[in-house]
């Protein structure tokens, strides 16, 4: 499988022939296409359209944080998986009031199933909450009454600060990580969309919107628990990230260049580590459990197969 590039210095991104350049300085490296299937853009970068035509000609997705490390957007080239049956039953799910609803609900029930192993705490009431939930809006009020309890579980396992969740900007190194990690896991499935057939904009548990990949803000939801506080837990546990890996000013914190680069490369490791998937009889990693989940969406929408949400913690690594 092609390989996810990081670029965390500042400088120029061109097209140099068919391959990718990056310079800064002295610094000159080429970054071979074929093996390239996104980039991570964690810096200020200067590019031109020679350089996103490359992109589009190979269908890479290139994603852009600023300088603080916050999501920006993403280059994402013309979808190269399209499917018009696919999109219409996609659309059918979200008109049909009960068919949104399972969607909804299967997204937080992977949330919270990935969560209470995680943290070790007692779902069984939200689970019940999540069950009686009889509209959209409920299922979200559930959601965001269980991830308090997640964050509590965060600052008492860490003994990090987390007070409240602030998000823009954050106000904590705790809160920072979260911002931070979840930026990087919706890029991601984000990434992975774009091999499918599915249309990103069409979403279940996030209201679809203007300009927005909503989807891949719900199937984040199985992913954030593995992928963003899982990760934060070792690192800070492992003692990787310290409080010395943060800017703090009277209205933000962010984490610093270091702690910025010790994160996605702890990220990196995350996604290529792998786990025992049973219905294949094979080891896959978790970039791979990705891609399951959303083919496994894409059968619910068109052979009425149930979706069911991925069980992480129910696989053998």
């Amino acid at each position: 499988m092609a390989e996810i590039y990081y670029i965390t210095t500042n400088g120029t991104l061109r097209r140099d022939e068919n391959t990718i350049m990056f310079e800064s300085g002295e610094i000159k490296k080429k970054i071979p296409i074929e093996n390239t299937s996104e980039l991570f853009i964690v810096a200020e970068v200067s590019t031109n359209t020679k350089f996103l035509s490359l992109l589009s000609q190979n269908g890479i997705i290139a994603h852009f944080f600023n300088y603080y490390g916050y999501y920006i957007g993403s280059f994402y080239p013309r979808e190269g998986n399209p499917s018009g049956h696919v999109l219409i039953k996609q659309v059918e799910h979200y008109l049909d009031k009960e068919k949104r609803l399972y969607l909804a609900k299967t997204f937080v029930l992977g949330s919270i199933i990935n969560s209470e192993k995680l943290y070790q705490i007692d779902a069984s009431e939200h689970l019940e909450k999540l069950k009686q939930a009889s509209n959209v809006q409920e299922v979200m009020q559930v959601e965001g009454s269980f991830r308090k309890l997640c964050y509590k579980a965060l600052e008492e396992l860490t003994g990090w600060e987390f007070e409240t969740r602030t998000k823009r900007p954050p106000q904590n190194p705790l809160n920072a990580l979260i911002s931070f990690g979840n930026s990087l896991v919706y890029a991601k499935v984000l990434g992975e969309i774009y091999h499918t057939p599915l249309n990103s904009t069409v979403s279940y548990l996030h209201e679809p919107s203007e300009k927005r990949h909503s989807l891949c803000l719900d199937v984040a939801e199985v992913f954030k628990p593995i992928l963003t506080e899982g990760l934060i837990l070792e690192l800070i546990r492992s003692g990787t990230i310290t409080e010395n890996d943060f800017l703090e000013e009277t209205e933000y914190c962010y984490l610093n260049l270091d702690g910025r680069r010790k994160f996605l490369r702890a990220f990196d490791n995350l996604l290529k580590s792998t786990v025992y998937y049973p219905k294949l009889k094979r080891k896959v990693s978790i970039r791979t459990l990705i891609r399951l989940e959303l083919y496994k969406l894409v059968k619910h929408l068109t052979e009425n197969e149930p979706y069911i949400p991925l069980n992480y913690h129910s696989l053998k690594k």
